[in-house]
C-alpha cells in the first residue's frame, strides 16, 4: 500500500491579519518539510482567521484574500516547499452565481485550496453551511457544489470543510463513491463543554460511512466569545482512534499512513447531492517504501473542569493579546467570583501582568478585605486599595440616595474607579460577572459590569465554586500554592452592599437556579417542562421572569468566553421589548 506523511497543523489565526497568518502557513510549511511531510493541512479559513461575520461582505477583503492566497502558493515554491501540497482555509467567492435575494452581494464562499508548484492547483467551498447557534453562514456564504479529490503520492484524497462532516449526505458519502483512500477535513470548530465526545463519535461515524481512513483537523485558539480547543482527530475507516492532538495547544500533528492505491482511472462524475467530483493529479507515484517514524499518539483527555477552565484562559489570553494589550485589572472583593476571574488571568497573561484593585466601602467585612490581600499574596499579582468611602459620602450628600440606588451607587463608583485606573494606566478591566447573575440580572449598570471583557460570563455560580476548587487542588497536586483563599470558597456569596447582605436575600439558592436556569437557557425549555420536572412553580415563574426582564443588562455586558451549549451572546438572541412571559397568559 501506498505510504503518505501527513502533517496537520493545529494552530492559531488572528482575524484579518491576512499577512500574519500566511506568515504561518509558511512557518509551520517549513517545519513540516523539515519532518519529511507529503501532505501539508491547515484548519478552515486560515488566511483570513474564522469567524470573519460581515467582513466576508466586504469586496476588499475578499480579494485581499484571494490574492494572497496566489501570492502564498509562490513564495512556498520560492522557499523551495513547491512540490509539497498545502491544504488551506481561505475565504474567496464564487464566479458561477448569479445575484438574487437572500443571496449574501458577491457571492462569497468559505473556501480552501490545494497549493502546488507555485500554483493554486485545486479550490473549493463548503458544502454544508451552518445557520445555528453562533454559526451564520447561510447569510454570508454560498456553498460549494464539487467533491475535491486530489491525488497525492498515488493516493486519492478527498476534502472536506468542517460542516461538511456534521450533516448527513454530501461530501462524505461523495467520497466513498469517488474512492478515496483518505477524507482530510480542514475545521474551525468552536469549544464547548463535552464537544470533544460528541466530535469523536461523529468522527468515527463519518470515517465508517465514507469507507476510509479520515482525519479531522481543528484551529485552536479563540476569537471574541468563540474558543477553539483543537482536537484533531484520526480515525481508520472502522473507527479505530489513531491519533488525536491535545486540546487547546498549538501543535503540527505528524502521521505516518498506509492508505490505499488510487484507481488507474481518475474518478469523474456526479456523486452523492449531486456534487461533481473535481479530481486534481498531483503526484501519482507513490514514495519509495520508508519506515515509519510517526504512528500516532492520543493525547490523554482532559478532565471536565479542567477542560472549561483551559478554555476561559484560553478564551481570556487570545482577547488580550489579539487586541494589543499587555494587562489587565480586576476589582477583587474578596468573593469567590473575582478570586476566580484573577486566577484565570494570571494562568492567561501571567501574575506580572494582572493588576488588582480592593475598594472598601463602610460594608466591606474585614475579612473580605483580608480575603483579596490573601489572593494577591498568594498568586503574586499587582495590589492596591483604593476605598471608595470619601466619594460615596460626596455622593450621598449631594443626592440623598436610599435602598437600592443607594447600594448601586457603591457599584458604580467602583465601576469608574476601575476605568480611571484603566485610562490611566493602560490596562483593560475584566468584569466578574457570573451566568447565574447575568441570567436573573443581579448585577448593576456601569457599576460591576464595567469592562472589556467577561471571562467568566458563561459559567454558573456552581460550576465558578468547582472551577475555584479544581484550581487550587491543581496548584496542590504540583507542590505550588493554591490561588484561591479558601474563605473565598466556603463563605456565603454577598454583594456586600448593606450591613449583613448575603446573595440568598434576593436569590434562590444557586444549587436549584442553576438547574432551573441550564433547563430555561440553555435548552430553551418552557415553564411547564422544568415545573413538570419536579421544581416549585412559584419558583419556576419568579426566576423565568427575572431572565426575561434582565435582557437589557445582558446586551450591555462585554464578550466572554462561551463554554456552554447556549451563552448569553451570538446563539441567543431575544428581543429586549418583549411581553411574552413564560407561564402567563398573553393577549
Amino acid at each position: 500500500m501506498p505510504q503518505l506523511r501527513l502533517a496537520l497543523n493545529q494552530i492559531d489565526a488572528r482575524v484579518g491579519d491576512i499577512a500574519g497568518n500566511a506568515e504561518s502557513v509558511v512557518r509551520w510549511t517549513r517545519h513540516a518539510a523539515g519532518q519529511g511531510a507529503h501532505l501539508v493541512a491547515f484548519p478552515e479559513m486560515m488566511l483570513t482567521g474564522y469567524p470573519v461575520e460581515d467582513l466576508a461582505l466586504r469586496s476588499s477583503f475578499v480579494e485581499a484574500s484571494r490574492s494572497a492566497l496566489v501570492e502564498l502558493a509562490g513564495r512556498l515554491a520560492d522557499e523551495g516547499f513547491g512540490e509539497l501540497p498545502v491544504v488551506v482555509g481561505y475565504l474567496g467567492r464564487s464566479h458561477d452565481a448569479r445575484p438574487r435575494l437572500g443571496q449574501p452581494a458577491g457571492a462569497p464562499q468559505n473556501c480552501a485550496a490545494v497549493l502546488h508548484r507555485g500554483k493554486v492547483a485545486l479550490r473549493f467551498a463548503k458544502h454544508h453551511l451552518p445557520n445555528y447557534g453562533v454559526f451564520d453562514e447561510f447569510r454570508y456564504f454560498v456553498p460549494g457544489d464539487t467533491m475535491p479529490v486530489i491525488r497525492v503520492r498515488g493516493v486519492d484524497v478527498a476534502l472536506a470543510i468542517c460542516e461538511d462532516l456534521w450533516q448527513d449526505g454530501g461530501r462524505v458519502p461523495a467520497a466513498r463513491a469517488a474512492g478515496a483512500g483518505l477524507l482530510l477535513s480542514v475545521n474551525a470548530s468552536p469549544y464547548e463543554r463535552d464537544k470533544d465526545d460528541t466530535r469523536l463519535e461523529l468522527v468515527r461515524k463519518r470515517a465508517q460511512e465514507a469507507g476510509c481512513t479520515l482525519v479531522y483537523l481543528a484551529m485552536v485558539g479563540a476569537q471574541d466569545e468563540l474558543v477553539f480547543d483543537g482536537d484533531t482527530i484520526a480515525v481508520t475507516q472502522d473507527g479505530e482512534v489513531i491519533a488525536r492532538a491535545p486540546q487547546f495547544a498549538e501543535e503540527c500533528v505528524l502521521l505516518d499512513l498506509d492508505l490505499p492505491a488510487a484507481p488507474a482511472e481518475a474518478p469523474a462524475g456526479r456523486v452523492a447531492d449531486g456534487l461533481e467530483i473535481q479530481h486534481v493529479t498531483l503526484t501519482a507515484e507513490p514514495v519509495a517504501p520508508y519506515a515509519p517514524q510517526f504512528t500516532g499518539e492520543v493525547a490523554e483527555r482532559l478532565e471536565d473542569d479542567a477542560e472549561v477552565y483551559g478554555a476561559l484562559v484560553t478564551g481570556l489570553r487570545a482577547y488580550v493579546e489579539k487586541n494589543g494589550f499587555r494587562s489587565v485589572l480586576i476589582g477583587l472583593s474578596g468573593g469567590i467570583d473575582s478570586a476566580l476571574v484573577a486566577a484565570v488571568a494570571c494562568d492567561a497573561v501571567g501574575a506580572a501582568n494582572v493588576y488588582g484593585v480592593s475598594m472598601p466601602s463602610a460594608y466591606s467585612s474585614d475579612h473580605s478585605r483580608g480575603d483579596a490581600a490573601d489572593l494577591a499574596r498568594r498568586t503574586g499579582l499587582n495590589y492596591r486599595t483604593v476605598p471608595i468611602a470619601p466619594m460615596f459620602d460626596a455622593y450621598m450628600d449631594s443626592l440623598a440616595l436610599t435602598g437600592l440606588a443607594e447600594e448601586n451607587l457603591q457599584s458604580r463608583l467602583r465601576g469608574v474607579t476601575l476605568m480611571a485606573i484603566s485610562n490611566q494606566e493602560g490596562h483593560i478591566v475584566l468584569a466578574p460577572g457570573n451566568k447565574s447573575e447575568l441570567a436573573v440580572g443581579y448585577s448593576t449598570l456601569y457599576g460591576d459590569s464595567v469592562g472589556a471583557y467577561g471571562p467568566i460570563k458563561d459559567v454558573y455560580k456552581t460550576t465558578v465554586f468547582r472551577l475555584a476548587r479544581w484550581r487550587n487542588a491543581a496548584a496542590a497536586a504540583q507542590g505550588e500554592t493554591p490561588p484561591i483563599p479558601e474563605n473565598s470558597i466556603s463563605k456565603p456569596p454577598s454583594a456586600e452592599l448593606r450591613p449583613g447582605q448575603v446573595d440568598t436575600d434576593s436569590l434562590p439558592d444557586y444549587d436549584v437556579l442553576d438547574r432551573v436556569l441550564e433547563m430555561y437557557v440553555d435548552r430553551d425549555q418552557g415553564r411547564d417542562a422544568i415545573v413538570a420536572a419536579g421544581y416549585d412553580a412559584e419558583l419556576v415563574t419568579r426566576i423565568l421572569k427575572l431572565t426575561d426582564t434582565a435582557e437589557y443588562k445582558r446586551r450591555q455586558y462585554p464578550p466572554g468566553a462561551k463554554i456552554s451549549a447556549k451563552g448569553f451572546g451570538k446563539d441567543r438572541r431575544l428581543p429586549i421589548t418583549n411581553r411574552w412571559r413564560e407561564g402567563e397568559q398573553n393577549a
